[in-house]
């Protein structure tokens, strides 16, 4: 590949590759030569690509597709190529420390830009390992999101091999890949897994580790992952874009022990008004933007907006704080409803969401895909053993008013699934 990075040098650009291997040798020939390199992901409407542009003080988009007339900024054309360079390698004569600037989703529609530098997406990786000439690791996430950018960096500074994940190529095609090129370390969001094992094509693979991250691993997907894969390690991982990764888990038990807040290394972590807060090296260290909020509070803590609920001894994550619906006053976490409903047998996955009603002002209803075929008579009698499963499990205003069978769920492509109110 060649993106004349000589030329960037000292500038501000934003990568707009929409090949993830060019994007990849873009990342490995930029970091240490430009000043600030913005990773704007193929998914990511390019209606956006004016206000990042301008956020980011961008000299230069750096890309492979055809760009609106409307962005003021120089277009650099890129070309795939082998993406051999070694990162490590080039960073450590580099007379720069390049601003990493990840996008992540805003509250008004615009991506926020979130700054880390290779430090900070690195801190957790143990550099002086032996080379892990044995592994190779593949993620469902896209590589310009934290959650692939972090496995892509991890594999290049161990020495390991990586089969990139593109989001144009079917799920088949992507684990067949995977399957010929020999993965032993895969991740994804449980809702990425939910779907691989829902398909036939699971079975091609046999990993030796898996990893789920992004959204809360409940303790079915964590059940249905250790019956499909029984010789791997499971685990989950707690991270953001802005926290960084704060802790892993990996006895295959959904939420984590208590011990993990104070014996977590090179990690702080507390838990404020019911939700984590993290300090440490791995974070990002700010938001672009003249009018974008404080990411840290004035001790340097993220606030993550993951609440917890301790039950004997363990912390369990719950859901996000602003996606509570509000039951007659009472706080419903959708998160937590469809845990319980992804243990009963016959369900795969589920959604759980509000829908306005004029006495209560919210009603908890979910969307379920079930395994397996059924039949429109057996469909009522599911419904209700559903139903009947959550009422011995939740309190009574938790429980779902309606469920709705539907075929399939709207996965985004960050991997998470696509909450809308009906």
């Amino acid at each position: 590949m060649n993106c004349h990075a000589e030329k960037l040098a000292g500038l501000s650009v934003v990568l707009a590759a929409i090949d993830p291997f060019a994007a990849a040798a873009a990342m490995i020939q930029l970091d240490g030569v430009v000043r600030r390199m913005v990773l704007y992901p193929p998914d990511l409407s390019r209606e956006h690509l004016s206000f990042v542009a301008e956020t980011a003080v961008a000299e230069v988009i750096v890309t492979d597709l055809s760009l609106p007339v409307e962005v003021d900024a120089r277009v650099v054309f890129v070309v795939p190529g082998d993406g051999r360079a070694s990162l490590a390698t080039e960073s450590e004569n580099s007379p720069l420390e390049t601003e990493w600037i990840l996008l992540t989703s805003g509250t008004t529609g615009r991506p926020k830009l979130v700054q880390h530098n290779l430090a900070s997406l690195t801190a957790d990786i143990d550099f002086h390992r032996a080379l892990s000439v044995s592994v190779v690791w593949s993620t469902f996430y896209d590589i310009r999101r934290y959650g692939g950018l972090h496995i892509f960096l991890d594999a290049l500074c161990s020495g390991a091999s990586m089969v990139i994940s593109n989001g144009e190529e079917a799920l088949r095609e992507f684990l067949t890949r995977a399957e010929e090129y020999g993965v032993t370390n895969i991740s994804g969001t449980p809702s990425h897994w939910r779907r691989a094992l829902m398909s036939p094509w699971a079975a091609q693979i046999a990993p030796k580790y898996v990893r789920l991250s992004g959204e809360i691993a409940d303790q079915a997907i964590l059940n249905s992952l250790r019956a499909q894969y029984p010789h791997a390690r499971i685990g989950h991982t707690f991270a953001s874009t802005e926290a960084g990764v704060a802790f892993s888990v990996n006895d295959e038990l959904m939420g984590f022990s208590m011990e993990v807040l104070d014996h977590t290394a090179d990690v702080d972590m507390k838990v404020v008004d019911s939700t984590l807060r993290v300090r440490s090296e791995r974070m990002a260290s700010r938001y672009l933007g003249a009018d974008s909020p404080a990411l840290r509070d004035r001790d340097g803590f993220v606030d993550t907006g993951d609440a917890l609920e301790l039950r004997d001894g363990r912390y369990y994550l719950v859901g996000r704080r602003d996606g509570i619906v509000n039951v007659g006053g009472f706080k419903v976490h959708p998160e937590e409803v469809e845990a319980v409903i992804n243990r009963h047998p016959a369900v795969a996955m589920s959604l759980v969401k509000a829908k306005k009603n004029p006495i209560t002002g919210a009603l908890v209803i979910a969307d379920v895909v079930i395994k397996g075929c059924l039949s429109e008579e057996d469909s009522g009698a599911l419904q209700g053993d559903i139903l009947q499963f959550c009422r011995g499990e939740l309190a009574a205003y938790k429980v779902p008013a309606t469920l709705h069978f539907v075929p399939s769920l709207d996965v985004g492509t960050s991997g998470k699934m696509v909450r809308r109110n009906a």
